[in-house]
């Protein structure tokens, strides 16, 4: 019997991810700019940028076929493409010879933590960092938040991950091929709506430092906090997040948060198309917005209740707080660390909000609100048909039905989601027993929940206020491997370790 033949077109995979590594090392001029400006070294921008032009060439060159690739090679192409972007983005960091950034793995975390959007930190001390290396730290964000919105759009509907695919035309939910006729003009518009949002952020915090009401808030702050908060990114230009800053500028960074954890498409058919119903009518939506106020209320209460914070400001941090976790952003109003002992059930909401996630369609990281919201109906369904066999319900979204191949590729990432997530879980306690590094396994839960979903701060000495340095370097590559199995939905991944995927 004949071998069957290699069916994915790796070359083409390849060619692509050329492509796009070569369109990624113009990035690099922003950073170079600012070191000029700033009067700060640009060899590491410089040096950093032709090696990932001469790679990206390199590979183009050497391989060809990109206009071949189909959704087979798409499980590759979004899997190598964060694996070498975050590569690329790294050298910055290692050529500037950081001291907090000694271990090659620190800086490939930084990166990875920086393009997935999680928002983890190995930086002990950030006021010593350039302003120049500091903003291509926030910027790698915003690029990341990008990308993630042509993952979505345009590569992992097309591989049925589960739950990506409902914003197909031919299913339930923002149909974002009748936004426009084309992928490609779609991407545009979308990207329009993303720079549109970062750049009112941009304007509104300014603003705030221009006129007095925080003097913090000057436009590299801005600048930098609008590059992580759209992105729901998290990685903030001062030591203690956004702390520091005033009442007003965190009640404008908790609201973009919101919106950025929201579908993307949605909100182009309201703001953009003028159709703000279309907010109300999505059911996904309306979950969102519960799930963030009964977090908001619960953390409220007891920030209250165990007089940590009162009026206004037990509000502000708890809203913030509910926020910034759910929709995987991860800045902080204030050191949440402390809470575990003096508020042990608002540590656990943290945690619990870890997993819901924002809306699919959005840059925010986590199961997604969708996913919880089919796992739901698929489970009231089932209840249903226990007590009354002869029922036949299907599952609905939006009043459309779900067809029952999506169903089961839902329930499959929910089940591998958990699965990763116990295993990491485990794993990050074992290696810090081995390595001597005091992490209690409340605190490695957090690590590995903060990881795989994208959120950023965990707790213990990884807390909010401080950093994932003292983990070792098996610890540091697992939560790397957490960061990149999460941000791309782990299915494109976990498909490539299938003998089937590689063979006919």
């Amino acid at each position: 019997m004949p071998r069957r033949t290699l069916d994915v077109d790796v070359g083409a995979a390849l060619n692509l991810v050329g492509a796009i590594l070569k369109y990624l090392s113009l990035a690099f001029l922003f950073p170079t700019v600012l070191a000029v400006g700033y009067s700060e070294p640009v060899l590491p921008f410089l040096v950093s940028g032709a090696l990932c032009a001469g790679a990206g060439f390199g590979l183009e060159l050497a391989t060809r076929g990109k206009e071949r690739v189909g959704p087979r090679e798409g499980f590759l192409i979004v899997a190598l493409t964060w694996l070498f972007a975050a590569l690329f983005v790294s050298l910055p960091y290692q050529l500037a010879d950081l001291d907090q950034l000694e271990r090659p793995i620190d800086a490939y975390f930084e990166a990875m933590s920086g393009m997935t959007t999680t928002g983890a930190s190995v930086l002990t001390d950030i006021e010593e960092v350039d302003r120049s290396l500091l903003m291509w730290r926030q910027f790698s964000q915003w690029l990341g938040g990008m990308g993630i919105i042509v993952l979505a759009l345009a590569v992992l509907p097309r591989l049925r991950v589960g739950g990506r695919q409902l914003m197909e035309s031919e299913l339930p939910g923002p149909e974002l091929e009748k936004l426009t006729s084309s992928i490609r003009d779609t991407a545009r518009r979308l990207w329009l709506l993303y720079v549109g949002l970062t750049g009112a952020q941009i304007v509104i915090l300014a603003s705030f430092g221009w006129t007095g009401v925080d003097d913090l808030m000057s436009l590299y702050e801005a600048v930098g906090h609008a590059f992580t908060t759209m992105p729901t990114g998290g990685f903030g230009t001062q030591a203690r997040s956004v702390e520091p800053f005033s009442a007003a500028s965190q009640w404008v960074i908790a609201l973009f948060m919101m919106i950025a954890g929201a579908n993307f498409a949605l909100w182009y058919r309201a703001l953009v198309r003028r159709r703000p119903g279309a907010l109300a009518r999505d059911e996904e939506f309306r979950l969102y917005l519960v799930l963030l106020a009964v977090g908001s209320a619960v953390l409220a209460v007891e920030l209250w209740a165990e007089g940590l914070f009162a009026g206004e400001e037990a509000i502000r941090h708890a809203v913030f707080q509910a926020v910034s976790m759910m929709t995987t952003t991860g800045f902080a109003s204030t050191d949440f660390n402390e809470w575990v002992v003096a508020a042990p059930l608002a540590a656990m909401v943290l945690v619990a909000l870890m997993f819901p996630g924002g809306s699919a369609g959005s840059t925010s990281g986590s199961i997604k609100v969708v996913r919880h919201l089919l796992i739901g109906r698929i489970l009231r369904r089932e209840l249903d048909q226990t007590v009354h066999p002869e029922i036949v319900t299907p599952i609905r979204l939006n009043g459309s039905v779900i067809d029952e191949r999506t169903l089961r590729a839902v329930i499959s990432f929910v089940l591998l989601y958990v699965g990763i997530f116990v295993a990491g879980s485990i794993a990050l306690l074992i290696e810090s027993a081995r390595a001597g590094v005091d992490v209690s396994p409340f605190d490695a839960i957090a690590a590995a929940a903060t990881t795989l979903g994208n959120v950023g701060p965990g707790l213990g000495f990884a807390g909010p206020m401080g950093s994932f340095a003292p983990f070792s370097d098996l610890s540091t590559g697992i939560m790397v491997a957490l960061m990149w199995l999460g941000r791309l939905e782990i299915i494109p991944v976990v498909v490539l370790l299938s003998r089937n995927y590689w063979r006919g």
